[in-house]
């Protein structure tokens, strides 16, 4: 199991990309924390995981409160012992509009899910890595932080996925010397809650290929994060092509 007795937290996973990733990750042997703000989905996927075998616990909260990434850690150490990666994957799209039009509002929800939510993350979680001699950190951005693909209404969501991007970038440099790898995962349009499962945004879905299509496919790519033997995800900020 290429996870075996690894602590890994995983925000955003109570539904799409993180559920699949919390599965996929306790499969391989992790313990996993999961968090995000629904707390009865978050029961549901731990139940699920320790059913099949799999060591599991959440803490419910807001990425958005300032203590929550703080006491992700907490508890991931109180009840594991330890911690040594997280998939720091909560995000919204927010409304699509165009800029002369956005609510102000709007622009600071989805940088707050979306950006400085990871900020508040990494910087909770990097002393508890370092206390492990090293550890990993993967933030999901997306396609749409690298190349917009002509996707309107999109700026506040684009903004915030490119600050992973080079908020990825930032502290991998910070941190390489520590053994603290940091990288970005960019997927392409998912079939997810977020991405408008129910009605198939075409926005998203038509710039999907098979592989990309579904949470499970890009919880996947997550794992390569964790895992020496198959650093499958990106370290430079370019795209992964599948």
């Amino acid at each position: 199991m290429e996870l075996a007795n690894k602590t890994i937290i995983i925000t955003g996973a109570s539904s799409g990309i993180g559920a699949a990733a919390a599965s996929l990750f306790a499969s391989e042997g992790a313990d996993v924390v999961l968090g995000a703000r629904r707390g009865p989905e978050l029961q549901a996927v731990v139940a699920s995981i320790k059913s099949a075998g799999g060591r599991a616990t959440f803490l419910a909260g807001d990425v958005r409160d300032t203590g929550y990434a703080a006491r992700l850690v907490e508890h991931a150490v109180t009840t594991f012992g330890k911690l040594d990666g997280a998939f720091d994957n909560a995000g919204i799209v927010g409304d699509m509009t165009p800029v002369p039009e956005m609510r102000v509002e709007n622009w600071t929800d989805v940088l707050a899910v979306n950006l400085t939510s990871a900020f508040l993350s990494a910087r909770a979680q990097i002393p508890a890595l370092r206390e492990q001699g090293g550890g990993s950190i993967v933030f999901t951005s997306s396609f749409v932080g690298f190349s917009n693909g002509g996707m309107p209404g999109m700026a506040a969501y684009a903004a915030s996925k490119a600050g992973l991007i080079g908020l990825a970038q930032s502290l991998g440099a910070e941190h390489a010397a520590e053994g603290i790898r940091v990288n970005a995962l960019l997927p392409g349009g998912t079939i997810t809650p977020a991405a408008g499962e129910g009605n198939r945004r075409p926005e998203f879905h038509r710039r999907a290929s098979p592989d990309e299509a579904d949470g499970q496919s890009q919880g996947d790519r997550a794992g390569g994060g964790f895992s020496p033997e198959r650093p499958g995800i990106v370290h430079d900020g370019q795209p992964h092509d599948g």
